[in-house]
């Protein structure tokens, strides 16, 4: 017990509890069949998006054009099944190629230009809406093949837990091996915690960054896939409000913005608890702005958080350094 007292995520964990309980007494609805369906709909696509954004948090980075992969994803994969006749395999493989190329030209742009991924996702995320609106011309592509609408839509049994959430949790599974069991994980998280350290013991800056954003692209593109699965078409607005949600959960979850310390279950509880309160929002029938008043007051308060174990760490720092 002391250990996960310890531990990042099990804070986050009695929030998820008691809040979940708390508002399942006030409103018994909440745990209906229904609601826990539609919850957990939402968490599928929202934990791949906040993953996307984790691991460039981890390198010090941000990616603000998350969302515009995703939407030039989904409209390339339902454009390619409607206009093109293209299997839903192939145009799976497609999709995901072209998230992962979009995530190389961030990596790329930010290595070679020696620019801050913020302006450079900030131009990619104009450029690849842009691509977007030119491909859709602003029309939405209805003609979803069955199986992928039966996928979206589909539960598990008699249960309300929908196929959508399987994806997730896999992709959950293996990011956490990769942040914690693998070098190149590792070689990530000690750039992002001193970029000048990391390449005195020869880590490649270059491998490392375009890395993060072609994993980033890639979790990106399959979001995007998601959300045509569950909405049966594939409409030039997908991604358009991810940003803000992308950065929510990572931040809830103790990332520090300075790059070094992510944590992949921490993360996913961050989800859980903006997907339970936002939930919460629309039980309670309080209007929908208020929901983003809610992340963005939430975001500035895990900032302040984030601050203030920023200034802890350099303040050991400094004890240590003069000792």
């Amino acid at each position: 017990m002391a250990a996960l007292f310890k531990k990042d995520w099990f804070g986050l964990l009695i929030v998820v509890i008691v809040s979940g309980l708390a508002i399942a007494v006030l409103k018994p609805a909440f745990l209906s069949p229904f609601n826990l369906y539609v919850l957990m709909v939402s968490i599928s696509y929202m934990l791949i998006i906040a993953l996307a954004q984790m691991i460039i948090i981890a390198i010090g980075q941000m990616n603000l054009s998350v969302g515009a992969i995703g939407g030039l994803v989904a409209i390339s994969f339902s454009g390619l099944m409607e206009v093109q006749q293209v299997s839903v395999p192939v145009a799976v493989l497609i999709g995901l190629i072209i998230g992962m190329l979009c995530g190389f030209l961030n990596g790329y742009i930010t290595v070679r230009s020696g620019i801050s991924a913020f302006i450079i996702t900030l131009a990619t995320l104009y450029i690849f809406k842009g691509i977007n609106l030119g491909i859709t011309e602003a029309e939405p592509f209805y003609n979803i093949p069955e199986t992928v609408k039966n996928f979206g839509n589909a539960k598990i049994g008699n249960t309300p837990i929908p196929f959508l959430i399987i994806i997730p949790i896999i992709i959950t599974f293996l990011m956490w091996i990769f942040m914690n069991r693998t070098e190149t994980g590792r070689h990530m998280l000690a750039y992002g915690n001193s970029v000048q350290s990391a390449e005195l013991i020869g880590i490649s800056s270059s491998k490392v960054v375009i890395s993060a954003h072609v994993i980033s692209g890639f979790l990106a593109a399959i979001a995007g896939m998601l959300v045509v699965c569950r909405l049966q078409l594939g409409t030039p607005n997908i991604g358009d409000s991810w940003l803000l949600p992308s950065f929510a959960a990572p931040v809830i979850g103790g990332a520090i913005l300075a790059g070094g310390k992510v944590d992949v279950i921490a993360t996913s509880l961050g989800v859980l608890i903006v997907a339970i309160i936002s939930q919460a929002l629309v039980i309670f029938k309080i209007d929908p702005f208020f929901v983003q008043i809610f992340l963005g007051v939430m975001i500035l308060l895990a900032v302040f958080v984030n601050r203030y174990r920023e200034y802890k760490q350099e303040a050991r720092r400094k004890i240590f350094s003069s000792e």
